[in-house]
């Protein structure tokens, strides 16, 4: 391994060290602040700040291809918007007992 690289590690393992003693310290002020942050940034994002904001009148193009069949069209479909009634399945049986 490098120096540099044994350097960084040192560092991260400092860096590392400090926050933790600084969450078990402050533990409720941090978790609050992370919750402040993560509700700004849930709010930016539905803002749309992920939206592309170049060229307000881009014209996309997309290539088709149409192909024509020969004969007549298909018939319509039917829908009937009054279909027949529907029975349920449950049958509680009261019509096998007499009065």
């Amino acid at each position: 391994m490098q120096s540099w690289q044994n350097k960084a590690l040192e560092l991260e393992a400092s860096g590392l060290k400090h926050l933790d003693g600084f969450i078990h310290e402050h533990t409720l002020g941090f978790l609050i602040g992370v919750i402040g942050l993560l509700l700004a940034l849930l709010a930016w994002v539905l803002s749309g700040a992920l939206r592309r904001k170049g060229e307000k009148f881009m014209s996309c193009v997309r290539p088709a291809i149409i192909i024509r069949l020969s004969g007549p069209p298909p018939p319509p479909d039917t829908f009937d918007s009054f279909p027949p009634p529907h029975h349920p399945v449950y049958d509680d049986h009261r019509d096998d007992y007499e009065e």
